[in-house]
């Protein structure tokens, strides 16, 4: 022990929601909370340490035109870092990241396998492009593929109608869905709109990714089934850009589209207050820059959620949801350090004191 580099953290360690301790240590790249007999070699880190933040909608390997090389989806990776986001969960890529799991030095990454959608009804070379027939075979598949999760696109512009419509026939979803489930995945599924929601919920889906369309008879469903939102609120905030450039074309889509964006603080609180479990995710990756989790944590202090469940959202609550540990004795020592404590201002998230990855404090 008295060889081996030992890092000390000393101030403030939000270990849970309700475990507030004086100090850890970080031997061998885990987290203890007993002092090491003989250490002499130790660097000390002060401030306010959580765990490493939590991104659950993320895209690295995305770029705005489909996949992208293994250098860009580092630099995606490495921006996630520095911003104090060392989990994600991998909402969908078209790129082969599992190299990702031999860095050290890079977030930890959760994967959905690819987007699966409907034929020409999604965001072009960004997904498996089939039709239902096909889909329990394509979930199937991607539920091997990934990390205990599958995507599905549950609803997009239907072009004959000039609308957000559903992808997916009832009878297609529950089938899809319960073969992930006996293979051992979750499901989550992107919606904007409403129509999509009650078949999904009902077939059984696990979470549901933006849900702007969460509408006032809905929620009772989803907070009786347990089914988890991620609002990506950061994201969200585009839909005015995005109706803009469809005014034109399909004017139905994009009032549609403003709609779901005028409401959407009014949807996630009401979700919030329902007891709708609600994570947060960026859905950085394609055409939305990463790191922007903080903005994240912010958006949802915005919509009405108190500061310190927003926190949870991306800390001991969203790790917990998704299998992961977060500073129990024994784990990957992957913790964030602030300034000042971020339960009293989210804000704080913003400015990271010091990132520790695997027990290795990034410079």
């Amino acid at each position: 022990m008295s060889d081996q580099a030992v890092l000390h953290v000393k101030g403030r360690v939000l270990a849970g929601p309700e475990d507030v301790r004086d100090e850890l240590w970080v031997v061998g790249g885990r987290v203890s909370y007993d002092r090491p007999a003989g250490a002499r070699d130790i660097r000390t880190v002060t401030g306010w340490a959580l765990p490493g933040l939590v991104d659950a909608h993320c895209h690295v390997g995305l770029g705005p035109h489909g996949p992208v090389d293994a250098a860009t989806a580092e630099k995606q990776a490495l921006t996630d870092r520095e911003a104090g986001t060392l989990l994600i969960r991998d909402a969908g890529s078209p790129s082969d990241t599992r190299w990702v799991d031999d860095r050290d030095d890079l977030p930890k990454i959760i994967r959905a396998g690819r987007h699966i959608a409907r034929t020409r009804r999604y965001i072009r070379n960004f997904a498996h492009e089939i039709e239902p027939a096909d889909l329990v075979a394509y979930v199937a598949q991607e539920a091997r593929r990934g990390d205990g999760w599958v995507k599905l696109v549950g609803d997009w512009i239907d072009r004959d109608l000039g609308d957000l419509a559903p992808s997916w026939p009832r009878d297609a979803v529950e089938a899809a869905i319960a073969e992930a489930h006996r293979l051992g995945a979750r499901v989550t599924a992107h919606c904007f709109a409403e129509d999509s929601l009650q078949d999904l919920v009902e077939a059984g889906i696990d979470c549901v990714e933006h849900a702007t369309g969460l509408t006032e008879d809905l929620i009772p469903l989803f907070a009786a089934r347990g089914v988890a939102i991620v609002p990506t609120l950061v994201n969200i905030a585009t839909f005015p850009r995005l109706a803009a450039g469809g005014d034109e074309k399909f004017p139905r889509w994009s009032a549609h589209m403003r709609r779901l964006h005028e409401r959407r603080y009014d949807t996630v609180r009401g979700a919030y207050d329902a007891g709708i479990p609600v994570y947060v995710g960026t859905d950085a990756g394609g055409s939305l820059a990463h790191g922007l989790v903080a903005a994240e944590v912010a958006e949802l202090v915005t919509a009405g959620i108190p500061p310190f469940d927003a926190l949870a959202a991306t800390s001991w609550a969203a790790r917990a949801w998704l299998g992961r540990p977060g500073l129990e004795e024994g784990a990957p020592a992957d913790l964030v350090v602030y300034e000042s404590d971020p339960r009293a201002d989210v804000r704080v998230l913003a400015s990271p004191r010091r990132v520790v990855l695997n027990g290795q404090v990034v410079e």
